[in-house]
């Protein structure tokens, strides 16, 4: 046991006299998140609006109104016919434009949206914000209640998708380059001779990614709480119990991936290519599973960030039990223990040769 205890010692001390290491360890999930958070975001601000009614009643001005004082829309003008509307969104000076009938007060109905469908995503919220806005104030018949996310903000949906990514990054991608190290260097064979299990040397290499997974894991939590407003709504006890056994799969993964490259250059072109542009792409992260081709939507039942993403969803935002995100917990576990057991096999294989 002391000298599992002394190899995770020094393994711990590589990393942190490893700037570079640390800077990514650490400096990637703090930038990540003040981009997701701040910067990249899909939330509704200033879309340039037209108000088009033949005759301005007191109705029609209190939807206008609404609209203006609402932090999605800039009226920037009012006219009288559709046809203006359209050519002032052809000439790009307005994203939208609402046109109320010229009944609308009598009926308290009548009302068409002309959209810029350039960005399909972007037309589709501006169109449902507008409807929330204006049937909020005029009609008592429609009644429009979001949940989980009154506030549409975008980072509801991209902290989980930080989580997934970073998580699968740090311990697939440096595990994977550590001991890819040793073997490039030649130091791999002098530490399997110490009188300890080999095995023993591959999980201590391991431990000290894990510990910093996990402080990864607190710093991202916090950041979302304290700087982002993201609600932790479900129970933090398997929020982390769950972080955990995805970061189990990814050190088994990273520890498989090492088994196949030779040099530290492919093992992080192999967890690029493996790891970061599936996540990114098909796991949820940006765009829905559900709305990509059947052929995606199959490649992307095998990428393990769409599972734990899933789980931090309903988890975090919706404040599920565990109850609900067995399938989730169960197909990470499945996929844990089948990468661990072929990770085991191929080096247990490169020892006998």
């Amino acid at each position: 046991m002391k000298q599992f205890v002394s190899f995770v010692i020094k393994e711990a001390k590589h990393i942190l006299r490893d700037k570079r290491t640390m800077l990514i360890l650490f400096g990637m999930p703090v930038v990540l998140m003040l981009l997701f958070g701040f910067a990249i975001t899909n939330d509704v601000r200033n879309v340039r609006t037209v108000a088009v009614t033949s005759q301005m009643d007191h109705l029609t001005q209190v939807a206008v109104d609404r609209l203006a004082a609402s932090e999605y829309f800039t009226v920037i003008a009012t006219v009288g016919t559709p046809k203006e509307a359209e050519w002032l969104i052809r000439s790009q000076k307005a994203d939208m434009a609402v046109v109320f009938a010229p009944d609308f007060a009598a009926k308290r109905s009548g009302i068409q949206l002309i959209v810029d469908g350039s960005d399909p995503n972007m037309a589709q919220q501006w169109t449902s914000y507008a409807q929330q806005v204006i049937a909020n104030g005029t009609s008592s018949r429609i009644h429009v209640k979001m949940l989980y996310n009154p506030r549409m903000k975008s980072a509801y949906n991209f902290v989980p998708a930080i989580m997934g990514m970073l998580l699968l990054l740090i311990c697939a991608m440096m595990t994977s380059v550590s001991i890819v190290r040793e073997k490039e260097r030649g130091t791999m064979e002098v530490l399997l001779v110490f009188p300890v299990q080999p095995l023993m040397i591959i999980v201590a290499k391991a431990v000290p990614y894990l510990l910093q997974a996990f402080l990864v894991l607190v710093v991202i939590l916090t950041m979302s709480f304290t700087v982002l407003d993201v609600p932790l709504a479900g129970s933090l006890f398997w929020i982390v119990a769950v972080s955990l056994l995805y970061i189990l799969l990814a050190l088994s993964l990273g520890l498989l991936i090492s088994n196949i490259a030779q040099t530290q250059f492919v093992a992080l072109l192999v967890s690029a290519m493996v790891l970061l542009l599936p996540t990114v792409m098909l796991s949820g992260m940006l765009f829905p599973v559900e709305s990509m081709p059947q052929i995606l939507q199959w490649i992307s039942a095998v990428i393990p960030p769409r599972y734990y993403i899933q789980a931090m969803r309903k988890l975090m935002i919706m404040g599920v039990g565990i109850r609900e995100v067995l399938p989730e917990v169960a197909v990470l576990s499945g996929m844990t223990i089948l990468l661990l057991l072929l990770a085991l096999k191929n080096f247990n294989k490169r020892l006998t040769l």
